[in-house]
């Protein structure tokens, strides 16, 4: 018999999972048909009843989670029926008992989608995301598709931060707090969720650094009462000539966020009475649409009239919104005991929208705004780093904030908005990817300004650009936007391919004419030597004419061609290398490891050069290619004392495979066509070639080194008794 799940939970959690219950149905009654409403009540009762309502995430209940993460949706974003659905269905599609299809066929295909989104970031959304490069690019990139899927997920956060008060596992709640932080308060921001943010920063810091949140806390609890009576003493005059001029409003003071203040006595290196700004004062206008923004101005001027503005701190976000919806005037003014309060004038409208954020913004634009476009867009720019790591990611999106912008305008009156430091570089980029890749600098209000030069509020500027202009290395040094970051690194990697297109084509082309046939193998041991990581930047090197392909031929055919001892020392640093294709074939002569083991990469040592049939062992270099050396090999004692751990087992497959070089010393006596018949005896033996000789005489006597290509070690032993037949030979051996 199934058991019932509800059993597991207290008390308390049964009776707020029924006032829940109860709450989200009185919230989606207005919303939806009775065939809705019976499903509904019966998907509530389902998620109860079953064991999906068992302790799910670290221990905490998964059907109160699901409940309280639809019912904060509600209250602090949008009672939207469609997202609140697709958060209760959630848990049932999750464990099994619902279908995506099922929710497609019965809820409709946009509560499908949702659920398809949310299955997507379950994928990547482990709490060590943060740290993990791969889950961490993939979360993000899941949640960029849906941005109601990132509303969802936020609010997740915040209800799970809420939950996690004095939970047993430390390191959990701190991973937990730490993604929370850096990435779903950064999105909150983004959004315009500011209640939410806050409230996930001053929770993130409680968990992360409990002691700092407690004793500001407890300072702001002791300073609570002064405080109050200050902002009744401020608010009491300009209540009444607010009042005076006919104007309907709230007033009202606002303590500010314990992180908001940490942050600030960091920054500013004071402790908490050194903080001249714990409150705000907000002003709610009930004002008509056509009178919202003239109304704030003439609040703000009363005030002005009654306490010194300054207006280094004025923010005017009225005549320009933010790009996520946020509208507000800003005020700061000396206040009584020569304080500096802040003051916020807004309308009913833009408080909601301020509290909101862009959900609320849609419902009066009546869809989507642009600047949700912009957001969206943002982040996935900044997806486009495919080689930053997941704290580069957060950097970005931690600091680009829509927070700090400037806005600035063409010649032709056009105005752009852009984050806080961009250059006339990230100007030109925002305009278009060509134009940015042209710049060469700009006219800003008429005067000649270089591409590092800071865009300031209200500046009119000309891009100035040059057909023959290219984005250079050190303009990634210049511009502040991750948008125009990316296509210069775009615009430099095209550059560097056409570059090494070119310079392998001038290579290719001098060897041909030269009848020099190159072997990449060897050419990529040349360029390395040479101090290049990758062959594309050294080809984009010969192609601007940094790397000569005529000498870098000579070093090539050298290498390749020594003549006398050097011959030798070449002789020695032939090698077969076999890469996973080879291995893959029938003529594969080596088991590594152990039998099971496939896909090892392997080369012979080029100290000993062991041949199929020696006594052979392998050791797994740095680079994790395993090198195979005879266990006669000078160096075999050292590995095997020094890196034992780094030794494993090599054997010959039971069957010989491609050449493999030997080389043999040979002394005798200096007499004219022994080194002849020594050769003939090689080139005379079947499956057996000569790679390279050289030949010193002195005395009347001679030495000579012979590289031979053999199948096996049979072979060798074979030759070199038969060259040891030749008159005069006095030594054959094999070195």
């Amino acid at each position: 018999m199934e058991a019932n799940s509800v059993d597991t939970l207290s008390l308390a959690e049964r009776r707020e999972l029924c006032a829940l219950a109860g709450n989200l149905k009185t919230v989606l009654d207005t919303r939806l048909d009775d065939n809705e409403r019976k499903r509904l009540t019966a998907t509530l009762r389902e998620l109860i009843r079953r064991p999906v309502a068992a302790h799910d995430e670290k221990s905490l209940p998964n059907a109160v989670m699901t409940l309280r993460t639809a019912y904060a949706f509600a209250e602090m974003v949008d009672p939207d029926h469609n997202i609140l659905i697709a958060i209760l269905l959630h848990p049932l599609v999750k464990h099994g008992l619902m279908s995506v299809a099922d929710v497609e066929r019965e809820w409709g295909a946009d509560i499908a989608g949702l659920h398809r989104g949310l299955d997507e970031v379950a994928k990547f959304s482990t709490r060590n995301s943060a740290t993990n490069q791969e889950n961490f690019r993939g979360l993000i990139i899941s949640l960029a598709h849906d941005i109601r899927v990132i509303i969802i997920m936020i609010v997740r956060c915040l209800v799970l931060m809420r939950s996690i008060n004095l939970h047993p596992d430390d390191t959990w709640v701190r991973n937990v707090a730490f993604e929370a932080n850096c990435l779903y308060a950064q999105l909150a921001h983004r959004l315009g969720l500011y209640k939410i943010k806050g409230e996930l920063e001053d929770l993130s810091l409680k968990y992360t650094n409990r002691e700092i949140y407690t004793q500001i806390a407890h300072k702001l609890n002791a300073t609570k009462r002064s405080r109050d009576a200050y902002i009744k003493a401020f608010i009491d005059p300009v209540k009444r000539e607010l009042e005076k001029a006919g104007l309907k409003f709230e007033i009202k003071g606002r303590t500010k966020s314990i992180s908001s203040i940490w942050n600030k006595m960091r920054k500013q290196k004071v402790d908490l009475p050194g903080i001249y700004d714990l409150f705000a004062i907000r002003v709610i206008l009930d004002s008509e649409p056509a009178r919202e923004k003239s109304e704030c101005w003439l609040a703000y001027s009363i005030l002005a009239d009654m306490y010194t503005a300054n207006p280094a701190r004025m923010r005017d976000w009225i005549s320009i919104p933010k790009s996520n919806g946020y509208e507000s005037l800003h005020a700061t003014v000396m206040g009584p005991e020569n304080k500096w309060v802040e003051v916020q004038f807004r309308t009913r409208r833009m408080d909601l929208v301020a509290e909101k954020g862009l959900a609320a913004h849609w419902r009066y634009k009546g869809g989507k705004a642009d600047g949700t476009d912009q957001w969206m867009n943002n982040i996935r720019d900044i997806l486009e780093s495919a080689d930053a790591g997941p704290m580069q990611l957060m950097k970005n999106i931690h600091m680009d904030p829509f927070g700090k912008e400037v806005f600035a305008f063409t010649p032709k009156g056009d105005l752009f908005r852009l984050s806080g430091g961009a250059t006339v570089l990230d100007f030109a980029f925002h305009i278009h990817s060509n134009v940015g890749a042209k710049c060469t600098g700009a006219k800003v209000n008429g005067q000649h300004k270089k591409l590092n030069y800071k865009i300031q509020n209200g500046d009119t500027v000309e891009i100035l650009t040059a057909a023959n202009q290219t984005p250079r290395q050190e303009w990634l040094n210049i511009v502040t936007s991750s948008k125009a970051r990316n296509k210069i690194k775009q615009c430099l990697n095209e550059e560097k391919q056409r570059l090494a297109d070119i310079g392998k084509e001038a290579l290719m082309r001098r060897a041909k004419n030269r009848k020099v046939e190159l072997d990449e193998a060897h050419v990529m041991r040349l360029i390395k030597k040479m101090g290049y990581k990758f062959a594309l930047e050294f080809y984009a090197d010969m192609g601007a004419d940094k790397v000569d392909p005529g000498r870098f031929l000579n070093s090539y055919i050298e290498s390749t061609t020594h003549t006398g001892e050097a011959e030798h020392v070449s002789a020695e640093e032939f090698e077969i290398r076999r890469d996973d294709d080879e291995k893959k074939s029938q003529n594969d002569v080596l088991v590594i490891g152990e039998k099971s083991i496939n896909g090892l990469s392997y080369r012979f040592a080029r100290c000993c050069n062991p041949i199929y049939g020696d006594d052979v062992f392998g050791f797994i270099s740095s680079d994790g290619m395993v090198k195979i050396h005879k266990n006669s090999c000078p160096n075999a004692a050292h590995i095997k004392e020094r890196y034992p751990y780094r030794v494993i087992r090599a054997d010959w497959s039971g069957k010989s495979g491609s050449m493999l070089p030997a080389t043999l010393r040979v002394v005798g006596n200096d007499d004219i066509g022994i080194v002849t018949n020594i050769t003939s005896i090689i080139s005379h033996e079947q499956g057996a070639a000569l790679r390279n000789i050289s030949i010193d005489s002195h005395d009347g006597m001679f030495q000579g080194y012979l590289v031979i290509g053999v199948s096996d070690n049979r072979q060798l032993t074979t030759l070199v008794k038969k060259i040891k037949t030749v008159k005069g030979v006095k030594d054959v051996v094999r070195v």
